[in-house]
């Protein structure tokens, strides 16, 4: 492989140059303490770090950020940290989805418009890997992603407890009346405790999982516990690794191709990973130049079952994954349906980056004739109600709803959903089909993880667990239960869902892939004119800017003038 010389370093035109403009630049460096021998002919490195003092998930990547710098130095570069906005998965309302577009924006202009040869992205918390890879996909300079990694398990009078999933599960039991206050207080002490992402396969470890598998991530790297002392090491390693990328030229467009995409799809069933990955993966692609419909999710789920027992599918954590071979094991088990020609950061193909890795626990990683779904993890349905397609995971619910027609009982938003549920006298059975509308990429706004709709109490107290439910949002990756999601076009919009009413009959089959709402051509016609559209709620500020631009679900919900990014992009003039 051509190697670049100093002079074709992109820094090169601001600090190589003699002249007026590069003068100031050079100084500036000098100003802060800086030799010349230290940025003079060297890449220089970009380390975006989403630190904050707000993300949970990312408190450790403070230090992290300066072992990454340590690799950078020693691999004989120069490393910036660069902090950019973070998203707190934990705290913002109504959800950090509406500022992952945001986030991608900040990332590209930071990169854009600073003399960075290559960057360290660091984060992990759901939306921030898939922000932090479209942004550096869009730049298209050679890029490499840290993971932050998944927190310690949980603990509670000796059971073990998954962040999220857990939350889910004993927040019925409380509203059921079959644990205490004081239980659910010690629960909440004791889901997490340590740095690092949701334990279960939620949608902070799916993401990471698949910026691995895509080759952004250094191999065995989305695994390791944040905790665990190589962690750290990692980082060190992988900003030794950016230096080599730049004077190799190995950027990220060249890294996620079609292919690896496909990979992606493939191992996004294998692990049962979270149905935001459907959404992420979209918009990440689309920087990338390529097309990933959800045709593509739905052909990987018929090629590999789910070999991966986490939470909320299975029963163990991303800890006891990570001692049973991590993500190299999983992925060297369905590597004949992979593409293992992939280029990957590591200068090596995916196929050799698992060469060689062993599974130590064949419950956590099933062998493919024992799994723990025999399909992939999520299928993708189609039909009047969802006529450009929504998800359900049918690894995570209970299996009587594979197929089912009941009456919808629909709430119009998320408020009114919140004050009927708990009702004594609601009119409502196991076998209603619960709707939330107004709940989509333009109708939260953000499309917020409203999905997992609450079960109502009388219906708790009775013994049910499960039923089937319907929206236009999303819901946590550390989520369970019979919730169909993404329904597109949304209902803001007037898509079919906008229409259902109170008694409908809505029909699922997930064998053959619809859903469908049980009326007339006639009725919804009819239905359909007398839908007017509701008023705008958002005049200014980046709300506004985001209702007008964000596309649908099946379409990833990035921006229309960011999917197709033109190549090259202009650079910033330099006088």
């Amino acid at each position: 492989m051509a190697r670049k010389k100093p002079e074709e370093l992109r820094s090169h035109r601001w600090f190589g140059v003699n002249d007026l403009r590069s003068f100031g630049h050079r100084s500036r460096m000098l100003q802060m303490g800086f030799s010349r021998e230290d940025f003079m002919g060297k890449p220089v490195i970009a380390v975006i770090n989403t630190w904050s003092e707000i993300n949970c998930c990312h408190t450790h990547l403070r230090d992290r950020a300066n072992e990454v710098k340590r690799g950078v130095w020693q691999a004989g570069g120069i490393p910036i940290e660069m902090p950019a906005m973070t998203l707190a998965e934990a705290f913002e309302r109504p959800t950090p989805m509406l500022h992952r577009n945001f986030l991608a924006m900040e990332v590209e202009q930071v990169l854009r418009h600073h003399p960075f040869d290559g960057v360290v992205l660091m984060g992990g918390c759901d939306k921030t890997t898939p922000a932090l890879i479209m942004g550096a996909a869009s730049m298209n300079i050679p890029a490499i992603f840290v993971p932050a990694g998944p927190m310690l398990r949980g603990n509670w009078r000796g059971e073990v407890l998954g962040s999220g999933s857990d939350t889910w599960k004993y927040w019925a039991e409380l509203r059921a009346g079959t644990i205490t206050q004081k239980d659910w207080q010690e629960i909440e002490e004791g889901i997490a405790r340590s740095p690092g992402l949701c334990m279960t396969m939620g949608t902070g470890m799916t993401m990471t999982s698949l910026a691995e598998v895509l080759g952004l991530a250094l191999p065995g790297s989305s695994s390791i516990p944040a905790p665990d002392a190589n962690h750290p090491r990692m980082a060190t390693a992988s900003g030794r690794r950016i230096v080599e990328m730049v004077w190799e030229d190995q950027k990220p467009r060249d890294i996620m191709t079609a292919k690896s995409y496909e990979n992606a799809c493939t191992a996004l069933m294998a692990l049962g990973g979270s149905t935001n990955a459907f959404v992420h993966l979209v918009g990440m692609a689309g920087r990338c130049g390529v097309n990933l419909s959800l045709k593509s999710f739905d052909d990987a789920s018929h090629k590999v079952p789910v070999i991966l027992n986490l939470r909320p599918s299975g029963k163990y954590l991303a800890e006891d994954w990570y001692y049973a071979g991590g993500l190299r094991a999983a992925l060297n088990v369905i590597r004949d349906s992979l593409h293992l020609d992939c280029a990957t950061v590591s200068g090596r193909t995916l196929g050799a980056d698992i060469e060689g890795a062993q599974v130590y626990n064949d419950d956590v990683i099933r062998p493919l004739d024992n799994p723990i779904y025999p399909e992939g993890g999520t299928a993708v349905l189609f039909g009047n109600l969802a006529p450009d397609g929504c998800v359900i995971k049918p690894a995570a619910m209970d299996p009587r709803f594979v197929k089912h027609t009941g009456p919808a009982l629909a709430f119009d938003n998320y408020n009114h959903m919140a004050a009927e549920t708990d009702r004594d006298d609601l009119d409502v059975t196991p076998d209603h089909v619960l709707v939330l509308k107004s709940a989509g990429p333009k109708g939260g706004p953000g499309m917020p993880e409203w999905g997992m709709l609450p079960i109502p109490k009388k219906l708790l107290q009775s013994g049910v667990r499960d039923m089937l439910r319907i929206s236009d949002s999303r819901m946590s990756g550390t989520s369970y239960g019979a919730c169909v999601l993404h329904v597109s076009p949304e209902s803001h919009v007037g898509g079919p869902l906008a229409l259902v009413r109170n008694g409908d009959l809505i029909e699922i089959d997930v064998a053959k892939r619809e859903l469908n709402l049980k009326i007339s051509e006639e009725e919804f016609a009819a239905r359909r004119a007398a839908w007017t559209p509701p008023p705008a709620a958002y005049p200014r500020g980046w709300v506004r800017m985001y209702l007008d631009h964000v596309t649908q679900a099946d379409k990833g919900c990035d921006f229309d003038f960011l999917e197709d990014t033109p190549e090259p992009v202009p650079e910033p003039e330099i006088h």
